[in-house]
């Protein structure tokens, strides 16, 4: 099986250096890698131990970000180094001051990850939530350095629990310690013989509840909004995007910030001729008073700020729902914001959980996107979901203070 997984490795790697020439992505995945550990080697700082945080992507970076804060607030000596797999991640947050180094991770070979963790000299490493790469575990244990997974979740489905999944469940025995987002990952961990294993809840929790307090107005949108009932559109796709432009059509004094997953210039010409008349986040400087006043649709065409957007929002839209699956709705639920979104969301559980609550409402069509807008359109209907909205989230708050005291117990952290 490790054969196997070898050449999916090398065959991966090989199919995105394929692709590069013609996927914009895939060209920074492989030049963000160009140099390989070599290039870290000479960059990173020798003989000096570092705490190694990976995550997949921009969203995990945001669901282990509360961690990261508290460290650099407490211990502000410690060295972090962040490595990232996608260029979504990498490419946002390359420059984020939460790190001293910030890299592509290489590819996942023996090789690469025992020259990684030898010029980084790991302190302890943390994962989160799904990131599991066999070299990399397997040098961190051969070296005694423990690693954690925070916010991990895990379901039936998956390989770890398949009567063929033996690999996989060695690469688990390999985890110093799985801070769980649900009881149901603990009881299935122990289940296969993992019983290292923590109820903590999800790390996203902590960084969202302080959002509100965090607000700084933004002065395009509320000109946009000119007084109107705000919609806001966070990380959607195209399937999202035809059924809110039936829905905007149709709804009399509502307007739409619309911020997509994706940015370049030929999607915004795509959501500009679904739209037309909507104005661009970038060139509202140049917009006249009129033309705003009547502008129905706001397109935001930059990164960074949808979690600050949803301040405005009487309704929150998540996108992804009809692909892989849908985005961090916690994000608006933090505001005290209803959250509608597309029917693929049953493996996060924040989603189930909004659904028992009827804070998060799942759609699968234009109907069912126009019956449950309309419910909507009840003020105190909203206010009410609000006070959920608020009351789960705080609820649920505490798993980095729960993963802090660990690292201070096992004596990870120097307390100087």
């Amino acid at each position: 099986m490790r054969l196997l997984y070898d050449l999916g490795i090398w065959f991966y790697g090989m199919l995105l250096r394929g692709l590069s020439a013609f996927h914009p992505k895939a060209k920074l995945w492989v030049d963000g890698r160009k140099g390989g550990v070599g290039k870290i080697e000479q960059t990173i700082e020798k003989g000096r131990k570092h705490i190694w945080f990976h995550f997949a992507s921009l969203g995990e970076f945001e669901q282990g970000r509360s961690v990261l804060e508290q460290i650099k607030k407490r211990f502000p000596q410690e060295k972090i180094v962040i490595t990232f797999f996608s260029p979504s991640g990498f490419e946002i947050r390359k420059n984020t001051p939460l790190a001293d180094y910030v890299f592509y991770l290489p590819e996942d070979t023996k090789r690469n990850a025992q020259r990684f963790i030898a010029a980084i000299q790991p302190k302890f490493a943390v994962f989160t939530k799904y990131e599991y790469w066999y070299h990399y575990f397997d040098a961190l244990k051969q070296q005694d350095i423990q690693l954690l997974m925070i916010s991990a979740i895990f379901r039936e489905e998956q390989l770890f629990f398949k009567s063929y999944g033996g690999f996989y469940r060695n690469m688990l025995k390999k985890v110093s310690f799985f801070f769980t987002q649900n009881m149901d990952s603990v009881h299935m961990l122990k289940w296969i013989g993992v019983t290292n294993a923590g109820l903590a809840g999800d790390t996203r929790f902590d960084r969202v509840v302080e959002l509100p307090r965090q607000h700084v107005e933004n002065k395009v949108v509320v000109d946009f909004s000119c007084g109107e009932e705000v919609l806001v559109a966070g990380s959607t796709w195209p399937k999202d995007e035809l059924l809110l432009q039936s829905l905007i059509a149709e709804s009399v004094g509502w307007k739409l910030v619309l911020a997509p997953h994706e940015i370049d210039r030929s999607h915004i010409s795509e959501i500009c001729e679904l739209f037309p008349g909507c104005l661009l986040y970038s060139q509202f400087a140049s917009y006249q008073a009129e033309e705003i006043q009547h502008a129905r649709v706001l397109v935001i065409d930059n990164i960074g700020m949808l979690s600050s957007l949803y301040y405005y929002a009487d309704i929150a839209y998540i996108g992804g729902g009809f692909g892989a699956g849908i985005h961090n709705t916690l994000e608006a639920v933090a505001y005290g914001k209803p959250v509608l979104f597309g029917p693929k969301y049953e493996k996060f559980q924040e989603a189930l959980d909004l659904v028992t609550l009827m804070v998060g409402f799942s759609i699968s069509n234009r109907a069912e996107l126009q019956e449950v807008f309309k419910a909507l359109q009840d003020v105190e209907k909203r206010k009410e979901i609000g006070v959920s909205a608020l009351e789960y989230v705080k609820q649920r708050a505490g798993a980095t203070q729960i993963i802090m005291k660990y690292l201070e117990t096992e004596k990870l952290l120097d307390l100087r």
